[in-house]
């Protein structure tokens, strides 16, 4: 991958610095007011913002009364509400569904920041966000629907998420980072380091293992394994190849966040560090891609469909690694086309896929 970085600022975003940013929003800002935000607080970056259509509702809910006064947290509210009922969840409701106190919720949309820092593919600040809004969801309880326990209760399911009109808005937008340092803000090429630098780290770790293991071939030949995959330990991260990829098919000419927001995740579970993503297109097809009974033929008409609807040469195969609109036997027919010279593709793209056909990845 180029390492060109001529344009890069100094000093790039981090965690902190763009959390202070964004409490400083004022409540309301579109997405233009966002961008320029960051662009002004990160001199040297130029940001653009995407809403991906990613929705959450999160915690606390808090009750409302009739004159928009907030009265407590619904949770607590309940639960004190109910030992004084003595633990009776018909009574509760019958006390509380002639009142006209409301609940309100948080829901948010997940959006993400861009901006480049040089002229590679993976030359670029990520930042992944939500804008969240707090909107009166409905009544403390249902007139129509007692509930029959206080899990019923405490977690109401009279509240339907998405039905929050404009005047029905309380709260908000606003802006706050999703996720922990090292996955809200993340420099893209340092980020493919990490994930490569873990990755070596983890099949290290299994050298005594596979020196131990035998690889048997196609013709039943048995040989050390290692001994037939000398590169086991230096094989990169689904993610670098990802990038990889990009740059060297004819997808190269585009930016990814362009077309891709990437899902970043870096934490520990059972003692085993996890660093890695999971891409996330900005436009799908309408229609999913099998290969089926489709001759070749059809299939390559059926591609470049695809890339003329995303807008993006190529598009299909990083459709493909996803795996959402367009399946992996889509790849391997058109690969064996490419083998068996019934086929054509641009030289570089070719070389891709059948690269990626040797050593299928996905996500």
């Amino acid at each position: 991958m180029a390492e060109n970085t001529d344009n890069a600022p100094v000093r790039l975003p981090d965690h902190i610095s763009v959390q202070a940013t964004l409490s400083q929003l004022p409540n309301g800002v579109d997405a233009v007011a966002l961008a320029d935000a960051l662009s002004h607080n990160f001199p040297g970056f130029t940001f653009s913002i995407v809403d991906i259509g990613e929705q959450y509702s999160r915690e606390p809910r808090s009750v409302i009364a009739a004159d928009g006064t907030k009265v407590a947290e619904y949770r607590a509210f309940v639960e004190a509400e109910l030992a004084r009922a003595g633990g009776n969840v018909s009574a509760l409701w019958n006390r509380l569904r002639d009142s006209d106190l409301r609940i309100s919720e948080w829901h948010g949309d997940t959006w993400y920041a861009f901006a480049s820092t040089g002229r590679g593919a993976a030359d670029y600040v990520q930042i992944e966000l939500g804008r969240e809004i707090e909107w009166l969801a409905g009544p403390i309880v249902s007139a129509s629907h007692r509930p029959w326990n206080e899990r019923e209760i405490l977690d109401p399911p009279w509240i339907a998420y998405g039905d929050g009109s404009k005047d029905m808005v309380i709260g908000g937008p606003l802006y706050h980072l999703l996720k922990p340092p090292g996955s809200s803000v993340v420099h893209m090429r340092a980020f493919l380091a990490r994930c490569a630098r873990v990755e070596r780290e983890k099949r290290e770790a299994r050298r005594a293992e596979m020196a131990e293991r035998v690889w048997v071939s196609s013709d039943g030949t048995h040989a050390p394994f290692l001994d037939a995959n000398p590169n086991w330990f230096d094989l990169p991260p689904r993610e670098v190849r990802f990038f990889q990829d990009w740059e060297e098919s004819s997808a190269h000419s585009a930016r990814v966040y362009d077309h891709w927001a990437l899902d970043i995740e870096d934490f520990e579970e059972r003692g085993e560090r996890e660093v890695g993503f999971i891409p996330r297109p900005r436009r799908l097809p309408a229609v999913r891609l099998e290969a089926g009974e489709f001759s070749v033929h059809a299939l390559m008409d059926r591609i470049e469909e695809i890339d003329r609807e995303a807008g993006l040469p190529f598009a299909w195969f990083f459709l493909m690694t996803h795996g959402n609109k367009v399946d992996a036997d889509v790849g391997q027919a058109i690969a064996g086309g490419l083998r068996d010279q019934r086929i054509i593709l641009p030289e570089r793209d070719a070389r891709v896929l059948l690269r990626w056909a040797e050593q299928p990845y996905g996500f």
